[in-house]
């Protein structure tokens, strides 16, 4: 006979039956229930003390950027529209006119469109331009009135978010 032990020999002990049993299970979930009953409440005052957000956040907006000289970025390759997986995303390339050039690209977006009724925020887009044409900003205040209100076109994307804080809809609350 050999002295090794099998596992199936070795016994689990109480402590290993209290923790499977339905009976800690309920103890367990009471003793959750019980903690969270009596902790102190967190109440923001939005909008009246708007708190910003991490500075390396991007939790907001999208915008379309250009480089330096005033060119678009965007050279209409609709890879962002692709790699949206709500389909919230329209883009439609164009040749750039070489007199009077849109981007620094041979092509440009003639129309691009974000419908946020649709948008999910998930930042695909993002991850899949690959001029970092676009960027999600730290604006996060956004309502809308109307279905129209909620599709962006290029013109609005292209202006830099408002601060937090000097939305209309701010000033209502």
């Amino acid at each position: 006979m050999s002295d090794d032990v099998e596992p199936t020999d070795i016994d689990p002990g109480r402590e290993d039956e209290r923790r499977t049993s339905p009976a800690w299970a309920v103890a367990k979930g009471m003793g959750t229930v019980f903690k969270q009953t009596f902790r102190r409440d967190t109440t923001e005052q939005y909008p009246a003390q708007i708190v910003p957000p991490p500075e390396r956040s991007h939790i907001g907006r999208h915008r379309l950027n250009r480089h330096p000289d005033g060119l678009e970025k965007c050279i209409g390759c609709e890879l962002c529209a692709y790699a949206c997986p709500a389909d919230a995303i329209w883009v439609q390339g164009e040749d750039n006119d070489p007199a009077d050039p849109v981007s620094p690209g041979e092509r440009h977006a003639k129309d691009y469109q974000i419908n946020y009724l649709r948008c999910i925020m998930c930042g695909l887009c993002v991850e899949a331009c690959p001029t970092r044409a676009l960027t999600l900003t730290s604006s996060y205040e956004m309502a809308f009135t109307s279905r129209e209100d909620a599709i962006w076109t290029k013109e609005r994307l292209l202006e830099p978010p408002p601060p937090l804080g000097t939305s209309p809809v701010d000033k209502e609350g």
